[in-house]
């Protein structure tokens, strides 16, 4: 293992003692959330031979687990049936106080109006409170903004009369999991650490380290939280750039992905970014905003993740525009138009449609009259703002009965001749054709 590291944190008045080191425990590790991120976890920590058990309010994940059926795609049915005798999960936190490791990888959504929810944290935070016992180390594992381990949860959990960095560990490990990436897994991506203490940032480098090829050490656990918002900011920002410059490209009549192909040729200097219907899945639409409200309160507007958000909410609208543009060219009013849409997931060939752009974009469609279907071959059913869009299992039919085919995500089924079948096609994550393959 790797292990790189910035220069360590101070040390508070009172060293870390001791005290701090992992006792014997019936438990080596707990994961408090067993979903798209836990789980993983989980598994790789079992894998690597420590006792683990998940905690979820879940009792379909909990089941799910104990069954060895996965309730997410970020972990398959063999990984999950391979450590079966070393992973378990349940509802009842009562075994925390046996554990030597818990780490919190519960979700951190953002409310209606965008502003951070962080009551599943600090909900976790309080549970582990109630069971927390000396020697013990707490990773936070779960997206937010800098301060938050050092601040409110350190808080709740010295609640408890034991003081972080003296009593029991206390760091900040972000998650990255990246659904259907079959390259990159959790042992060959590296793992950045933030601890409170010097001696925190070594026990959690420690472990992951035995779960993981690098491990990368900041200075403390605000750098640690900055730096996943700055990863996924990064992706927001470029990805803004170039839905942006697609919509420009199509005003100018500039084909975007002959333009991207030409300028990806360039070996430094250039990072290709493609552009789709909108930004989906977990983290995009949602971290950079954790940074945005916290840059706010301290004065400092964040104007670039604000702008890239807006241009990347507005994608389905646009999309939606064009859709009734195609339409309009082939004499075909958007009220009563049959429009089909492919792939509701917010990545190819993965079931997860959180924050999928398919639901604004069916959306506008609905709004203006249309007749929305859709086909996916990992999302049996799916809905709209509280209206279910009728499924299609037979994809050819379907392409044929429609009068516009949109295809919102490219899953690997959606083979270039069997879209040709389509009698419009429109394609805002590829390149766009209608009748016959003839430019869009």
């Amino acid at each position: 293992m790797d292990v790189i590291a910035a220069a360590p944190p101070e040390d508070p008045g009172t060293a870390a003692t001791d005290r701090v080191r992992s006792l014997s425990r019936t438990v080596d590790v707990a994961v408090v959330g067993i979903g798209y991120a836990g789980l993983p976890l989980a598994v790789a920590a079992a894998t690597a031979g420590y006792r683990t058990r998940g905690l979820d309010l879940s009792d379909f994940l909990v089941a799910q687990v104990n069954i060895g059926r996965p309730p997410v795609d970020t972990v398959t049915g063999a990984q999950l049936g391979a450590v079966s005798g070393l992973l378990d999960a349940t509802t009842d936190p009562a075994f925390l106080r046996d554990c030597s490791i818990i780490a919190l990888c519960v979700p951190t959504p953002v409310d209606p109006h965008g502003v951070p929810d962080l009551e599943p944290l600090l909900s976790a935070a309080r549970t582990v409170r109630h069971h927390l016992s000396p020697g013990q180390l707490i990773v936070v594992e779960s997206t937010t903004y800098p301060g938050t381990t050092e601040g409110v949860v350190r808080h709740i959990l010295e609640e408890s009369g034991l003081v972080a960095g003296r009593d029991f560990g206390l760091a900040f490990s972000p998650e990255r999991v990246d659904p259907g990436n079959t390259r990159f897994g959790f042992h060959n991506t590296p793992k950045v650490v933030g601890g409170l203490t010097a001696e925190c940032a070594g026990r959690a480098a420690e472990f992951y380290g035995k779960l993981t090829e690098r491990v990368h050490v900041t200075r403390s656990p605000r750098e640690a939280e900055a730096a996943k918002i700055l990863e996924n900011t990064y992706r927001q920002v470029n990805l803004a750039l170039v839905n942006e410059f697609a919509q420009i490209c199509h005003r100018l009549d500039v084909d975007v992905w002959d333009t991207i192909e030409a300028a990806a040729t360039k070996p430094f200097g250039f990072t290709p970014f493609r552009p789709g219907a909108g930004v989906g899945g977990h983290c995009i639409p949602v971290d950079p905003l954790y940074l945005v409200h916290r840059a706010t309160q301290a004065g400092v507007p964040f104007r670039m993740a604000e702008q890239a958000q807006r241009i990347n909410d507005s994608m389905p609208v646009w999309v939606a525009s064009r859709a009734g543009e195609l339409l309009a060219r082939h004499g075909i009013p958007v009220r009563g138009a049959r429009i089909l849409l492919l792939g509701v997931t917010y990545k190819p060939d993965i079931a997860d449609t959180r924050h999928s752009p398919a639901e604004p974009l069916a959306a506008e469609l609905l709004g203006a009259g249309a007749e929305v279907t859709f086909h996916d071959p990992y999302v049996d059913s799916y809905s709209v703002r509280g209206r279910q869009l009728a499924p299609t299992r037979d994809l050819r039919a379907a392409l044929a009965a429609a009068d516009l085919t949109i295809v919102v995500q490219h899953h690997t089924v959606y083979r270039q001749e069997l879209l040709a079948e389509a009698r419009l096609l429109l394609c805002p994550s590829g390149p766009n054709t209608t009748k016959k393959g003839r430019p869009a």
